[in-house]
């Protein structure tokens, strides 16, 4: 019997903000892995701390479904984020 090794209470790093529109409500991330829309994700930072599901990803203005490591990808986010927070897949 094979035992996965179990994922910390965070999830999986996935990436980290690089830039947030504060008017818009968009971080930009930079995935280090497979993003997909309807992944739940968490982004931690700061005071910071929260979980969201991802509804809409936009790589250069245009709408994607799935981001792969290393695109730079907008998603909007429910609430202020900063350069450098992490973000896990939960």
């Amino acid at each position: 019997m094979s035992q996965e090794e179990p994922l910390s209470e965070e999830g999986k790093l996935i990436g980290k903000v690089t830039h947030y529109f504060s008017k818009i409500g968009v971080a930009v991330i930079k995935p280090l892995d497979t993003l997909k829309v309807g992944d739940t994700i968490r982004i931690v930072g700061g005071e910071t701390d929260f979980n969201q599901v991802v509804e809409t990803m936009e790589i250069d203005h245009q709408k994607v479904e799935t981001a792969k490591a290393g695109d730079l990808v907008g998603l909007k986010v429910s609430q202020k984020v900063r350069e450098g927070y992490k973000v896990y897949k939960i």
